[in-house]
């Protein structure tokens, strides 16, 4: 199964074995997924192996917030921060294939994202060494996977659609596919469809405003709301979402692209300035009410009233304030788990694709998703050590 090097354009290409592996917006830790991948581009076949979810440590996760928060950073943190979390990517790495009771050789590659630290396309950075990945895994890695994109005139994000458009595209059903990390980012595949017609974009919030407020008001807590109990017991303050929904981004058509601390920082803004004695409930009550209504309104993006299913997955899905308003406003919801692709899972699995196309020399991009001016290979290579 093994692979050392990128087939050349037309040679047959069997199963390999690659390690997707990724740490989202929310900061709370790397997924690793060993996927069984066949076939070459939008043909291409994947078969979870194993999954295995590394958390960050405490003094790790604070420092990536404190640096994302406040967009700046000391050479020293940063550097620090950098090798920090390929240290974390390596160990989760390495305990997903002892997990699987496999070797290091049975690997092709490590595809891995890194972690966002800035998002403002077309400034991007995510924090990754591959060289330390790859010493420390013994398996080459892919990496750096949005700044093709972002040279071609794209926003870098989203990258997902592609392996979307591989797992969920369907000949007579138009479908939502909507990832609800710290971010929520959507996926428009047209039934019949090919790539051209896809359109994917950040919708806006996810999880990053809840998961900020109690990080703030429970520093020593979970850093969520867990199953949005709180947000359910508050109501959501409608001087706050009238004022949050004229947000110039929320008005915008897709292609577009988001971070959390921009997201974070208009919140706490409408807050302070509208409803400043809001209580913490009512606060995420509004927080969840904001992610739900924004992806609804983003369903507009497939150009008529949504006929189709919406397809979920992420941290979001365990939000019952955000469930509960989803519920009201589309018909057929499915979670990725009901069509084979674990939740917990799925962005790590996409990235497991897009290395294997890297791999092959093939694009992975979605212009028609990114607003990059062309289809381009996304992500570096390093080498394997010897």
């Amino acid at each position: 199964m093994r692979r050392d090097a990128a087939p050349t354009p037309g040679e047959r290409i069997g199963e390999r074995i690659i390690a997707g592996a990724m740490s989202g917006t929310s900061a709370d830790g790397v997924d690793v997924a060993l996927v069984c991948v066949g076939g070459r581009g939008t043909s291409m076949t994947a078969r979870l192996l194993h999954h295995h979810h590394r958390t960050y440590g405490p003094v790790l996760k604070q420092l990536i917030f404190s640096l994302r928060a406040a967009e700046s950073a000391t050479l020293s943190d940063l550097a620090r921060c950098t090798r920090e979390v390929s240290l974390a990517y390596a160990e989760a790495v390495n305990a997903a294939i002892a997990g699987a009771g496999m070797t290091a050789e049975e690997l092709s590659a490590v595809a891995a994202h890194g972690q966002t630290a800035y998002h403002a396309p077309p400034d991007t950075i995510q924090l990754l060494d591959p060289s330390l990945v790859a010493a420390r895994t013994g398996c080459a890695v892919v990496s750096d996977f949005r700044r093709a994109d972002c040279a071609a005139g794209g926003q870098g994000a989203p990258l997902v659609p592609f392996a979307d458009y591989i797992f969920f595209r369907h000949p007579e059903r138009n479908r939502a596919v909507v990832n609800i990390g710290g971010i929520a980012n959507m996926t428009c595949l047209y039934a019949g469809g090919t790539t051209g017609d896809i359109r994917a974009f950040d919708t806006g919030p996810g999880n990053c405003i809840s998961d900020h407020l109690m990080r703030t008001h429970d520093p020593a807590g979970p850093g969520i709301d867990v199953g949005g109990r709180l947000a359910s017991m508050g109501r959501a303050s409608g001087p706050v979402f009238e004022v949050l929904l004229k947000h110039p981004y929320f008005e915008k058509v897709g292609p577009k692209s988001t971070d959390g601390p921009e997201m974070i920082r208009i919140f706490v803004d409408a807050v302070r300035t509208h409803d400043p004695r809001l209580p913490l409930e009512d606060q995420l009550a509004t927080a969840a009410a904001l992610t739900a209504w924004l992806i609804h309104l983003s369903l507009y993006n497939f150009g008529s009233e949504f006929d189709g299913e919406m397809i979920l997955s992420g941290g979001g899905v365990r939000n019952e304030a955000v469930m509960r308003h989803l519920r009201r406003y589309v018909r057929r919801l499915l979670t990725t788990d009901e069509l084979g692709v674990p939740s917990e899972a799925k962005e790590a699995i996409a990235f497991a694709l897009l290395g294997a196309a890297t791999l092959d020399g093939l694009p992975s991009n979605v212009p028609s998703a990114t607003g990059a001016s062309r289809a381009v290979v996304l992500g570096s290579i390093t080498p394997k050590p010897d």
